[in-house]
């Protein structure tokens, strides 16, 4: 039903400006759960990650609901666990629009919001309700943190550390973004001292809250495995790799926008940059694989390689809310021993 009635509207929407379209469809989100009917996950494929139950291995990534406004539909259309943000420790207007361009030919998208979001005490409050409306998921939600555009770099481990204090208790994880190309400098907090700096801070002040890191495509094997060890020698649950990439793979209409590029078009780096994170954690903790994700296959690819988990966003734009739903089930059926 709902792939249906997005393939009657897609066309209409995909006239509008990106950030348009996509203000227009969250209007629509309380719609989903009465909609969606049977897209939960088959229970073989439940996974267990850094001790939160995973209704199923494809999750939602950051950057399609900044604020937690639509987690009863992600969880509704079968994402085995959702991930919202990245929410600031200062509300902030982001980058001026527009900042969100489609790439339909090749199924991917190139933003520059900025971390555009309500703060961390607007995102605290929406989980809070939902929580004592009784509406919280079976599935985990995560918040994606990152540092306030007013924040230099040398305050960066107060400004996460506050967002950490206000949704600990609140969100089932936390994941600590210093790797999107859109906010200036943050992705100098993935180098190694200031990495192990705010690390070393924000993993004792989660307390029982795991916390993941996520790292950048654009970086170097030998960066990415001084990464990978700072964050398992500060404790961190697991390993988000990657966020979008500033590079451009091709050139179809894509030379002309600068930002963070999504999407199809970044799942061969993506590809590599995942195989050099696994090798890296050597099986000591999860990693949850992203980038170009747009099938079962996909899914099936990065699972094979040793990830534990994955997650999409720019597929669900091009290939419809029946997407989560449609990859689990074929992968609980290439699960299952032929008759």
């Amino acid at each position: 039903m709902l792939d249906l009635l997005y393939r009657l509207v897609r066309p209409l929407l995909f006239r509008l400006d990106a950030e348009t379209a996509h203000e227009l469809v969250f209007r629509g989100l309380p719609l989903v759960p009465w909609l969606a009917r049977g897209l939960a996950p088959d229970p073989s494929l439940r996974v267990r990650i850094a001790g939160l139950d995973w209704g199923g291995p494809v999750g939602l990534a950051a950057g399609l609901d900044k604020n937690g406004v639509g987690i009863p539909a992600w969880a509704a259309l079968g994402f085995g666990a959702i991930e919202v943000g990245t929410v600031t420790r200062h509300a902030q207007p982001g980058n001026p629009r527009p900042r969100l361009f489609r790439l339909p030919e090749e199924e991917g998208l190139i933003n520059r919001m900025g971390f555009n979001n309500g703060g961390a005490v607007g995102l605290a409050a929406n989980l809070g309700r939902l929580r004592n409306a009784g509406a919280w998921p079976s599935v985990p939600v995560g918040a994606n943190l990152g540092k306030s555009k007013v924040t230099a770099n040398e305050d960066a481990v107060e400004d996460y550390l506050h967002s950490v204090n206000v949704l600990r208790g609140k969100a089932d994880y936390f994941v600590v973004n210093v790797s999107s190309p859109n906010t200036p400098g943050l992705r100098e907090l993935q180098d190694k001292e200031p990495l192990a700096r705010l690390l070393g801070a924000v993993v004792p002040a989660a307390q029982r809250t795991p916390v993941f890191l996520k790292l950048a495509p654009d970086l170097e094997d030998d960066a990415l495995h001084d990464a990978v060890n700072v964050a398992l020698e500060a404790g961190c649950a697991g390993i988000i790799a990657t966020n979008t990439t500033i590079s451009r793979p091709g050139t179809t209409g894509r030379l002309s926008q600068f930002g963070g590029l999504s999407g199809a078009p970044l799942r061969p780096l993506a590809r590599q940059k995942i195989a050099a994170v696994l090798a890296a954690v050597g099986g000591k903790a999860p990693v949850i694989g992203v980038g170009g994700v747009s099938s079962a296959a996909d899914a099936a690819e990065y699972l094979s390689m040793g990830c534990a988990a994955v997650q999409l966003y720019s597929s669900f734009i091009f290939r419809g809310p029946g997407l989560p739903s449609r990859i689990h089930a074929e992968l609980a059926s290439a699960r299952r021993p032929p008759l």
